[in-house]
């Protein structure tokens, strides 16, 4: 049997030291344990009860975190068919028998009907300037109002214009990645 070398682990919640394989995808980097804790720590008032967006899934890290410490309900975007699959397999083997991840671009998902999110995960690719693109589809009804936006881009570059509503609660530079954390405050 081949060794699996992708792996992550989910930290907190009701499955803590659970280790979980993801596939070898392009652009695929899961927010690394240190950083996922922090993010976690901010959220920590919130999550509980929460219904979640995990926008560029991927390996699903950021939206496994999310189950495991309580939040209601999380809706998984990824556009890469086989990481796509590889997350509904993990999902399965959590026990999250209606949850599935949704297999299709970012961008297409938010053509839909808008649905309410109280906290949304922006990790795209880097070097990629799909974090513009999809902030303003996310302010066509998609934010409850304070709704946390976890966004993650690369600190070599400039941080993607953010609309005047919403508010900047934390930041965090590690490395080649800079964290934010966001409150969508609408007028």
């Amino acid at each position: 049997m081949a060794r699996q070398t992708n792996t992550l682990r989910i930290i907190g919640g009701t499955h803590r030291g659970r280790k979980l394989s993801f596939v070898d995808a392009k652009g695929l980097r899961p927010t690394p344990d240190r950083m996922r804790e922090t993010l976690f720590n901010w959220l920590q008032p919130v999550i509980h009860g929460a219904r979640c967006l995990d926008l560029f899934a991927g390996s699903g890290a950021l939206g496994l975190e999310a189950l495991s410490r309580g939040a209601a309900d999380v809706v998984f975007v990824e556009r890469d068919g086989k990481a796509a699959r590889r997350l509904d397999e993990n999902l399965q083997l959590l026990g999250y028998e209606t949850i599935r991840c949704h297999q299709q671009a970012a961008q297409s998902y938010l053509e839909q009907t808008p649905e309410l999110f109280d906290v949304v995960f922006l990790d795209p690719p880097y070097q990629s300037d799909l974090l513009e693109q999809v902030i303003g589809q996310l302010q066509q009804g998609w934010l409850a109002d304070a709704a946390r936006i976890y966004m993650e881009h690369d600190s070599n570059h400039p941080r993607p214009e953010l609309p005047s509503d919403w508010t900047l609660l934390k930041e965090r530079k590690a490395g080649q990645v800079t964290a934010l954390l966001l409150r969508n405050d609408p007028t």
